[in-house]
């Protein structure tokens, strides 16, 4: 029978817990390299070989030996281990490796006052989730308000001015009211056991699709307050599930495969863009069509937005500029929320993976 939980240094596993921790402090460790590691504390004293890695913690996705090296590496990084003179993992060269340290097992105790800290450092990760794709909604926003107010600008600078700061306002309140809920739901997936794609897209759609209303009414409101009417439709519930669901998926690849700032804004860009693309093509309505509505509304305004379907070949903002104008903004929240959450990934969040060759 395998006890509830494993004592070894001054380090404290956890596995229903699914906690590590040293002494009263919690050790983030992403679910695979947790997995890793009770692994070798379950097989402590026997060698345990490089295809059991690969069945019972990679579980059958195709990566080469690089990611499992990777995984030990961080292993005896965080536990303050040395390859050279190991006293806790040893390496059995072309074979795979044992856990060779002194381990104290036993049932799961009243822990003393200071063991409370794991539960309080999952809840500061979560707040941490949550702040980062704010954060990064809020930029998306900026982003997008400068890209329209400058599309439209046009006429006396006082007004082109006035317009900037007014798309500036809506598109950064919609933004953050969409990365609070977005990141919630990211944050919620952390919570669920094991890596899993489906647990952090599932997060985020629920997210995307309950602020999706949310941020309907905030926008709607605020056209009205700004402008004295607000559109007949805009970016809704359907709208916040799907592309809330994009972007929880390229949050996942992102911390999954180890990518670089770079790589996962772009990947967060991608993905997120085209289910804006689709999104438009099923008849949603994101900000653009939103303000091509309102504009036709004010005919006497200097306004338009045909230079915005001039880039795309249409004489006004048609069809094409709406799918187009939807994928932009789609495209700046996913690269900035899939970029911020680079900055709260977990220690030895996924190591590279490419299949083998």
């Amino acid at each position: 029978m395998n006890p509830d939980r494993y004592q070894f240094d001054d380090f404290t596993v956890d596995p229903a817990d699914r906690s590590l921790r040293r002494g009263s402090t919690s050790v983030e460790l992403s679910n695979r390299y947790f997995d890793a590691l009770t692994l070798l504390l379950r097989e402590r004293g026997r060698l345990v070989t490089k295809d059991r890695f690969m069945d019972e913690v990679w579980r059958g996705v195709p990566v080469t030996d690089e990611a499992l090296t990777q995984c030990i590496r961080t292993l005896r990084r965080l536990l303050g281990d040395d390859a050279s003179r190991p006293h806790l993992i040893e390496t059995v060269p072309k074979h795979g490796y044992r856990f060779i340290g002194t381990v104290g097992a036993g049932a799961a105790s009243p822990l003393p006052a200071g063991a409370i800290a794991p539960a309080r450092d999952r809840w500061r990760r979560f707040l941490f989730v949550g702040a980062a794709a704010t954060v990064g909604g809020g930029i998306a926003g900026v982003l997008g308000g400068l890209f329209y107010g400058l599309s439209i600008g046009a006429g006396p600078a006082t007004g082109a001015t006035s317009a900037l700061f007014v798309l500036l306002a809506i598109n950064m309140i919609v933004g953050l009211v969409a990365g609070v809920g977005v990141g919630a739901g990211l944050a919620a997936a952390e919570f669920a056991r094991g890596d899993r794609w489906q647990w952090t897209m599932m997060g985020g759609a629920i997210g995307g699709f309950v602020t999706g209303g949310v941020a309907k009414l905030v926008g709607l409101d605020a056209f009205a307050l700004l402008l004295g009417q607000s559109p007949g439709d805009m970016t809704g519930a359907p709208e916040g599930l799907i592309l809330g669901a994009a972007v929880g998926l390229a949050a996942w690849m992102a911390r999954h495969h180890a990518l670089s700032l770079a790589r996962s804004a772009a990947i967060g860009g991608v993905v997120a863009g085209l289910s804006g693309v689709a999104i438009s093509l099923l008849g949603g309505t994101f900000l653009g069509g939103s303000l091509d509505f309102l504009l036709k509304r004010f005919p006497e305004s200097r306004f338009r937005l045909d230079a915005i379907g001039a880039l795309f070949g249409e004489s006004g903002f048609g069809p094409v500029s709406s799918a187009a104008t939807s994928g932009i903004e789609c495209l700046l929240f996913g690269a900035c929320v899939a970029g911020a959450m680079f900055f709260v990934r977990p220690a030895g969040a996924g190591a590279p993976h490419r299949p083998i060759s």
